[in-house]
């Protein structure tokens, strides 16, 4: 209940944090080690199996993986345009974009009745490959308006996302008992975490909140539902069973959020954090919605039902 409640928390601590910026603007430079943490819970969560065995859905794992690096950033370009946002905000829109996966796709993924042990792989991947393609797909879509440190970037995600989702894998493996016993705290642990950096950076933003949180927010919930549309809508016309689409409409939509905003401050402005951190309260009540839509919707009827290939056991 506690973890299905997410986005209510997310809500009133950031009321709390817009009406009280000072109980959290002096917690600015936690906002990375927090995301770190968010990271090293993911690579737990994993095991050298969930990336050797992703060559068996390896069509359905790559068309996902191209889609999420794809429509998200196209789309977060155009709606930028559409709302006529300044170099900040479009910023903060490529890097919400061009970020991978967030691990609250594989929630949804589950309780949508999807294929979790793909959604977990693919969260993987994507999560590895953005290291190198989130600094350059934001580069190359903003064009010469704003300087982005692609080298600072790039050394930034392999120790902010990779370093520490590598040591999950290797604790997971070395010390499986251990993780375990911890896993069910994990969620929680990941919880708090986003919650704190959400907190921030509306205390950081309180005051241009109040002058364009509206239009970011309408921002946000284009780009999420676009996301979730064509995730689904074009792999269905691509054949993949309903199974499948589910999987990846969730991990198209549900983007690593807390990371776009630590990129944002640690980078650019805290402006250019508030895509960031009104997606991930967004993307997480219209995920738990859309998850609970189909979660009453049955999957027979599917074309090639009952050969759904899933990834690997784990999730």
């Amino acid at each position: 209940m506690v973890l299905q409640l997410f986005p209510v928390w997310a809500v009133l601590l950031s009321l709390l944090a817009f009406f009280q910026p000072a109980l959290f603007v002096l917690l600015k430079g936690q906002i990375v080690p927090l995301l770190t943490v968010i990271m090293l819970a993911m690579g737990l969560t994993l095991t050298p199996r969930d990336f050797s065995n992703v060559m068996k859905n390896a069509k359905a794992l790559g068309t996902g993986v191209l889609l999420q690096f794809l429509i998200m950033p196209i789309a977060a370009w155009l709606v930028a345009k559409l709302f006529g946002f300044d170099a900040d905000l479009t910023v903060g829109m490529l890097l919400v974009g061009s970020v991978a996966g967030g691990t609250a796709s594989n929630v949804m993924c589950y309780l949508a009745k999807g294929d979790t042990a793909l959604s977990i792989s693919m969260t993987a991947i994507s999560t590895l490959i953005g290291v190198f393609l989130t600094p350059v797909l934001v580069a190359s879509l903003i064009g010469q308006s704003v300087d982005v440190p692609v080298q600072p970037m790039l050394i930034s995600l392999v120790q902010v996302v990779f370093a520490p989702v590598a040591i999950g894998v290797i604790v997971n493996v070395l010390s499986p008992r251990w993780v375990r016993k911890a896993e069910p705290l994990l969620p929680y642990v990941s919880m708090i975490a986003i919650v704190m950096i959400i907190a921030i950076v509306v205390a950081l933003n309180a005051g241009k909140l109040a002058e364009v949180g509206g239009v970011v927010a309408l921002a946000v919930i284009l780009h999420n539902s676009i996301g979730l549309t064509l995730g689904y809508g074009v792999t269905a016309l691509l054949g993949f069973d309903r199974k499948v689409c589910r999987t990846i409409a969730f991990e198209v939509g549900l983007q690593n959020s807390g990371l776009a905003t630590a990129l944002a401050m640690k980078f650019f402005t805290p402006v250019a954090a508030l895509p960031g951190t009104l997606f991930s309260v967004w993307h997480n009540i219209s995920g738990s919605l859309l998850a609970g839509y189909w979660s009453r919707k049955p999957l027979e009827g599917d074309v090639d039902a009952g050969k759904t290939t899933t990834v690997g056991q784990s999730g």
